[in-house]
């Protein structure tokens, strides 16, 4: 270890009460009946009667104690199946918690609780070691009412008009945005949706953010467009129609990408897509392998050679437009270029629609049986089309409490943590954070484990932070050194203060490709 970082100086944890009673429950209420106590969690102050739980189902009187309802979550690199589960260890009753290596186990804000209101430290202020530095990871879950959810849904489908609504229950939830690469985007929740409109409006917002953060299924609507049911991880159903491919490229890269291939078998191809429709030999491509030039002319607004825009209005047909003839986007076939014989081929994007033509002596297309060496290259597009998922990142941005829970002066732990010298994990998942002023950050839920996220009805998201740094940035960013407590003491008795520790433990598993998240230490600022 470096000589300036030595853990043996850390303070002597305080001398905690079992079983865990939280101070939650302090002040009383002096008109509160006397078998209810007053949690204080967050600002809405229930008064919780024995054996109930608050409004959040986070905390529960039990026998006049106010207690914890979750398990604590821990990351374990080496998992014990049978050791899932397991109480925190009561003071004086064994020492196993001692032999837990400290480079093993990681505390995650799952279930930690939270520092409202905020003056006080974090629950947990974990100190460890990395590569011989030592370090310290302060651990709390956070009271979210900014925060939000980008949707990433691969589909050709016309969802909706950007800007348009998106709702649940009749309530507007969210919006369309601008539409990537082979997917379509939502904006759903934000503190607008959650504060700023009726309180019905408020609370489906929030349960839209709860139930797609924890990876279950939700059906929204977008006005004037489309039906969906969506589920981090999983194909997204729209209209009813569960969604297969992501398209492999706009139609101008489709005939790019697939060119060669195409000019062996087709005189012509015409890959249709809502944005910009690639025709083969007007195209760069069909010119650089000497396509001879087919003469036949598509509608819409011609971009650049062989690239055009607007063929068709958006839909959920061919290519993500309107359409289910695709030769009702053909304008003309030119005499003094087009021929009898001629061979068409017309695709989508992802290959799952594609028809096969030849032109009569009037040059009229008429379909044909697609040859087997054409239905080969139709397949090959649909071979490099990836499956198509809906992907939901948390973005939230860190707060009073947060902020308050790890330093005196947060301010300079927003600094470090833009110089990259405190790593920032949401339930042991990396986490992007925004440049920019403030902690803007965001995390794909799917690298998070399941039900990472809680709510309060004020309405606010509770989701689980991180801040993991060398122990001597800690105390140079005026952190609460005297909560520091080594791994062991930490699995032993919870919390610091009782506030919040839940009665048990729970072990997980690091999700693959996460990384450890205590790894090599950031450089000091």
């Amino acid at each position: 270890m470096n000589e300036h970082t030595k853990t043996d100086g850390l303070p002597d944890a305080p001398d905690l009460v079992m079983p865990q009673a939280l101070d939650r429950a302090r002040p009383r209420n002096e008109r509160m009946a006397s078998d209810k106590v007053e949690c204080n969690a967050c600002p809405v102050l229930c008064q919780i009667g024995r054996g109930r739980t608050g409004a959040c189902d986070r905390y529960a009187n039990e026998e006049g104690v106010l207690v914890r309802v979750d398990p604590v979550v821990l990351l374990q690199k080496t998992l014990d199946a049978e050791a899932l589960l397991v109480p925190f260890t009561v003071r004086g009753e064994g020492d196993e918690a001692a032999l837990v290596p400290a480079s093993s186990v990681f505390v995650t804000g799952i279930g930690a609780s939270t520092t409202y209101p905020d003056y006080k430290p974090a629950p947990f202020i974990v100190a460890s070691e990395a590569a011989g530095v030592d370090m310290v990871t302060v651990v709390t879950e956070g009271i979210f009412s900014y925060c939000s959810l980008k949707v990433k849904i691969d589909t050709d489908r016309w969802l909706g008009p950007e800007q348009a609504n998106v709702r649940c229950k009749g309530e507007v939830v969210g919006h369309v945005t601008t539409a990537e690469y082979g997917s379509q985007m939502l904006s759903l929740g934000g503190v607008h949706h959650l504060t700023g409109g009726s309180k019905k409006e408020g609370r489906v917002t929030l349960e839209v953010m709860q139930t797609l953060g924890n990876k279950k299924p939700l059906e929204l609507t977008i006005d004037g467009g489309a039906q969906l049911q969506i589920q981090a991880g999983q194909a997204p159903i729209v209209n009813g129609v569960l969604e297969q491919r992501m398209r492999v490229g706009c139609g101008s890269a489709t005939v790019g990408i697939f060119a060669r291939q195409f000019a062996g078998v087709a005189d012509e191809v015409i890959v249709v897509d809502d944005h910009i429709t690639g025709v083969l030999t007007e195209h760069q491509a069909g010119r650089c392998l000497d396509m001879k030039p087919a003469g036949i002319k598509v509608r819409g607004r011609k971009s650049t050679p062989g690239r055009y825009f607007q063929v068709a209005n958006p839909g959920t047909g061919w290519g993500g437009t309107d359409i289910a003839d695709p030769l009702s986007i053909i304008e003309t076939c030119e005499a003094d270029a087009a021929w009898p014989g001629l061979r068409l081929l017309m695709v989508s994007t992802t290959g799952e629609h594609a028809a096969w033509y030849v032109l009569d002596d009037a040059l009229v297309p008429q379909p044909q049986p697609m040859p087997e060496a054409v239905a080969q290259v139709v397949a090959r597009i649909g071979e490099n089309c990836e499956p198509s998922l809906t992907t939901v990142l948390f973005l939230g941005g860190a707060g009073g409490s947060l902020r308050a829970g790890v330093s005196e002066n947060p301010v300079l732990l927003t600094q470090a943590i833009k110089k990259s010298v405190v790593n920032v994990t949401l339930g042991g998942a990396p986490g992007y954070v925004w440049p920019g002023g403030g902690i803007t950050v965001m995390v794909d839920v799917m690298r998070m484990p399941d039900n990472s996220f809680g709510t309060v009805p004020t309405p606010a998201i509770v989701a689980p932070l991180e801040f993991t740094m060398p122990l001597a940035e800690y105390q140079r960013l005026g952190g609460h050194m005297d909560q520091v407590r080594s791994l062991a003491d930490t699995l032993a008795h919870g919390a610091w203060h009782n506030d919040g520790a839940p009665r048990a433990r729970r072990m997980l598993a690091p999700a693959p490709g996460n990384g450890w998240p205590i790894g090599q230490p950031p450089q000091l600022g």
